[in-house]
């Protein structure tokens, strides 16, 4: 009995020891790709300024306005400007990135969470299962995700929730059918026949070893989910369907900045080019994730 405990912590350890190797030589090999690493970089920068967004400018200066210093170009004292109404740019900006970065990581990671259980379960369900889910999303797939959302938020309100919820149901047929065919060939492995014959519930089966076999193509599709995620928000609000004013938000605000393109340039260009850096940072993180986790280019 001891000298089969001491194997089975012995093969534990082994796992354990093989995940962290995965893991070292997976940041080892991103670490080479520079553009993913600025990519990595930009988008913790704006996480943590969206974080300490309090610490740096109230949001109540985000909100107060002062017309003498209504389109005021960028200065010492309001580095990005101000808006029409006289508001602080900058302070807008920070706290627009709550908003704008809380949309895209919660819509992307429940899309995540929800297509990899989803996607899972039909590849290994298989049969009849399998034919209905995948026509269900079809249907759904058919509908062009940005006329989608916008329906769904004219009939619901715009609200922040709303906005994440019809992101959420636009983006999971692609995850689904993604994982869907990373599973089908994992259902058909040996240890997975072994687990079914020992009576493994299936749910175990998916969270144990069938997922964590589909983690880096999950990953990837993830952090351009997140992207395109940021870009619905920005857009849906630029539209006016997205959050009400005068709660600061980069695609608001862009819209809000189009009055004055030709008088004061930068309340377009400054939340423009926030709104550009946080998709194009997710995607070029993506594409180096997708390149470090990909075994075929290890040598």
């Amino acid at each position: 009995m001891k000298e089969k405990y001491v194997n089975i912590s012995s093969l534990e350890s082994s796992l354990v020891f093989k995940k962290e190797s995965q893991l070292k030589e997976t940041w080892r090999r991103l670490k080479k790709d520079k553009l993913a690493i600025f990519g990595l970089l930009s988008i913790l920068t704006l996480i943590l300024l969206a974080i300490v967004a309090d610490f740096i400018a109230s949001y109540d200066s985000a909100l107060e306005m002062d017309l003498s210093h209504r389109l005021a170009a960028p200065s010492l004292e309001h580095i990005f400007g101000c808006d029409g109404y006289g508001r602080d740019l900058f302070a807008r900006c920070l706290h627009g990135a709550r908003i704008s970065l809380f949309i895209g990581f919660f819509s992307g990671f429940s899309t995540c969470i929800i297509g990899s259980l989803l996607g899972a379960m039909v590849g290994y369900i298989g049969g009849k299962f399998d034919a209905i889910v995948m026509r269900i999303l079809d249907v759904f797939s058919s509908i062009p995700s940005i006329l989608f959302a916008m329906v769904w938020v004219a009939v619901l309100g715009s609200s922040t929730l709303n906005i994440c919820f019809a992101i959420i149901i636009t983006a999971i047929p692609a995850f689904v059918r993604l994982v869907r065919s990373s599973v089908l060939g994992i259902v058909e492995m040996e240890y997975i026949e072994a687990c079914r014959a020992g009576g493994t519930p299936m749910f175990r089966i998916l969270v144990k070893h069938v997922i964590p076999n589909t983690i880096g193509t999950i990953i990837v599709q993830l952090t351009a989910d997140i992207s395109s995620q940021i870009l619905i928000a920005a857009t849906l609000s630029f539209l006016g369907l997205g959050i009400n004013p005068p709660q600061p938000e980069w695609g608001a605000m862009v819209s809000e900045g189009k009055e004055f393109l030709f008088q004061a340039a930068h309340l377009t260009l400054i939340p423009g080019l926030l709104i550009c850096l946080a998709a194009f940072s997710m995607s070029v993180l993506g594409d180096g994730l997708r390149d470090a986790l990909d075994p075929r280019l290890k040598a």
